[in-house]
């Protein structure tokens, strides 16, 4: 499993209500779960088993144990976006201030209307100090930028629409 997707699952379970989360992707698992609060110190490191099964322990109260929709949303599940276009959602795979073009002074890297390929780079999510592209999983034509450049996205918020 990489190691983005585990730093990622434990800004999750920071963030959320969650005392514990596990995901098992394939013959890998990760498995996080918070410490009571007063048994570590608040410099404790996180703790990683060997792969294939990897844990960690974080400090912090126990909280009650919540849905994924839940813990991803803080609250009640959402209803689903309707003023989207039909087509292909390209979603934020992380938290963090997205961004349309590589510089200010550039331009942006893809606008509405414009022919995209499987892989090309639609935006950048800027994320504890790195620049990781958002690429178009789907071959299409652009018809919406959801996004507004500069601004802070949250997971798995909606990006880019491709039809």
């Amino acid at each position: 499993m990489d190691l983005r997707k585990i730093k990622k699952l434990i800004d999750l379970l920071e963030e959320s209500n969650l005392s514990e989360i596990e995901i098992k992707e394939g013959e890998e698992s990760v498995r996080l779960a918070r410490m009571p609060q007063g048994s570590v110190g608040p410099s404790a490191p996180v703790y990683m088993q060997a792969a294939p099964h990897y844990q960690a322990q974080l400090s912090g109260p126990p909280m009650p144990m919540h849905s994924p929709t839940e813990a991803a949303t803080g609250g009640s599940a959402k209803p689903p976006h309707s003023e989207l276009p039909d087509g292909h959602v390209v979603r934020a795979p992380m938290v963090g201030t997205f961004y349309t073009s590589p510089s200010p002074d550039k331009p942006a890297f893809v606008t509405v209307g414009q022919a995209v390929k499987q892989g090309e780079t639609l935006g950048i999510i800027e994320a504890m100090k790195m620049f990781n592209p958002i690429e178009a999983d789907v071959s299409g034509t652009v018809l919406s930028i959801l996004g507004e450049t500069g601004q802070p996205v949250e997971f798995d918020q909606p990006l880019f629409v491709i039809g």
